[in-house]
């Protein structure tokens, strides 16, 4: 199917439906590995811990990328006002809603779980919307009010605040200029390399000073890595040469994905005094490498295989588009209050796994079903005023046939 540069591509609803649907398979695991979470399960444990690291470097940069796409194509259709403007309805409506209604039972179980609170709802909420900073544990306390995992609404929004204001000082023919620049400039061997020497640069010069906090502030090596990401995507957006490029080179990113993950697996799973050993750190800088070819080489292999297989329009993309963000928003509470009331049961972490998958995708569905047909209820859950939609894209065959039956 060919392309110009103002169609809308498919596979990117695709792949964000895909990579939205993935969090709910992470967050579960989240419960079952020895990391840090909200609640944890009693037989939590490192065994899926290495298919966990199969997502985790690039699952949230490749959402990042994909939202600067979209917001590229806003910003062909609309001006930079009124993308602000939309942007910042969608956004932060429901991320305020989120905190004060969807977020506060992942703290009230944690804290129920790590400190033993004996407390009701109601006093907890009370606690919670004063900013009560008194749940402490080991010299770590729980911010309150918090957006949890949220936290991707404020920080899409506020970059694009960022391109909104480059884009005013640009302008359109400037910024189309630097689109055209870039998009000669990443062919072959570049697509791969380029981005993940930024990256590198980035992780290099930031990732030891600035931990991971998704707080907004002071977490500069977060923003380096996805505005990074999503500069790509509103740069690359209507380059339609690129993506075909992608494509060429899905099964080389695809091996360098496998081979970043198999590296990573390997340090992970080292014993801990082998992680002090002078090789382990002369090699720091190389390993770094490696993990940068990890947060790109699956997207771009992604993307790739995207472009081959899923650049297609159906009813099913136009309802899903329309699910993932009210999904997203539910997800992770969906979750851990399940994990939190299932604990009695006693059921094998496998069995009770499934069932956590299975019934999240089914309540966030459900719940999704009765706000997609409340007026009141859209705007909480990102989702704009309710149309009538046509096919945006209609196949050649079909096509053909209706100009006949003309």
């Amino acid at each position: 199917m060919p392309q110009n540069d103002h169609q809308r591509l498919y596979f990117l609803d695709w792949i964000r439906i895909f990579a939205f649907f993935v969090l709910i398979f992470y967050h579960t695991g989240m419960y079952y590995v020895s990391w840090g979470w909200h609640v944890k399960s009693p037989d939590a444990s490192t065994a899926i811990e290495p298919l966990m690291l199969l997502s985790s470097p690039w699952r949230l940069g490749l959402l990042f990328m994909i939202s600067g796409v979209a917001t590229a194509f806003m910003l062909k259709k609309i001006r930079v006002g009124a993308l602000l403007k939309q942007r910042s309805w969608r956004l932060l409506v429901p991320l305020v809603f989120g905190m004060l209604v969807i977020v506060p039972p992942q703290s009230y179980f944690e804290v129920i779980e790590k400190l033993n609170y004996a407390g009701s709802y109601a006093d907890f909420m009370r606690l919670y919307v004063s900013g009560y900073h008194g749940f402490c544990k080991e010299g770590s306390c729980l911010d309150l009010p918090t957006w949890n995992h949220l936290w991707f609404v404020v920080y899409l929004w506020a970059y694009t605040l960022l391109i909104g204001a480059v884009a005013a000082l640009a302008g359109a023919a400037r910024l189309k200029s630097w689109s055209d620049a870039l998009g000669r400039r990443l062919t072959g061997w570049k697509i791969i390399a380029l981005p993940v020497l930024a990256l590198y640069a980035a992780r290099y010069a930031l990732v030891e000073y600035f931990p991971e906090t998704h707080a907004l502030v002071n977490d500069w090596y977060n923003h380096a890595h996805y505005l990074i990401l999503f500069g790509l995507g509103v740069m690359l957006a209507l380059q339609s040469g690129f993506w075909a490029n992608v494509d060429q080179l899905r099964w080389t990113s695809l091996g360098l994905w496998l081979f970043s993950w198999a590296v990573m697996v390997c340090l992970h799973t080292m014993p801990e005094p082998m992680g002090d050993l002078p090789v382990i750190t002369q090699l720091k800088p190389l390993l770094r490498l490696i993990f940068c070819v990890g947060q790109w080489a699956p997207i771009a292999a992604i993307c790739g295989f995207g472009h081959r297989h899923l650049n297609f329009d159906s009813a099913k993309r136009r309802y899903l588009t329309e699910a993932v963000f009210p999904v997203y928003i539910l997800h992770q509470t969906l979750i851990v209050c399940m994990a939190h009331w299932l604990k009695p049961v006693k059921m094998a972490p496998g069995t009770e796994g499934a069932v956590l998958v299975v019934l999240t995708f089914a309540l966030s569905f459900g719940i999704f079903e009765v706000v997609r047909r409340v007026a009141v209820l859209r705007p909480l859950f990102g989702l704009g005023r309710a149309t009538s939609q046509k096919p945006a894209y209609v196949p050649q065959r079909q096509a053909a046939a209706a100009s006949h039956a003309q």
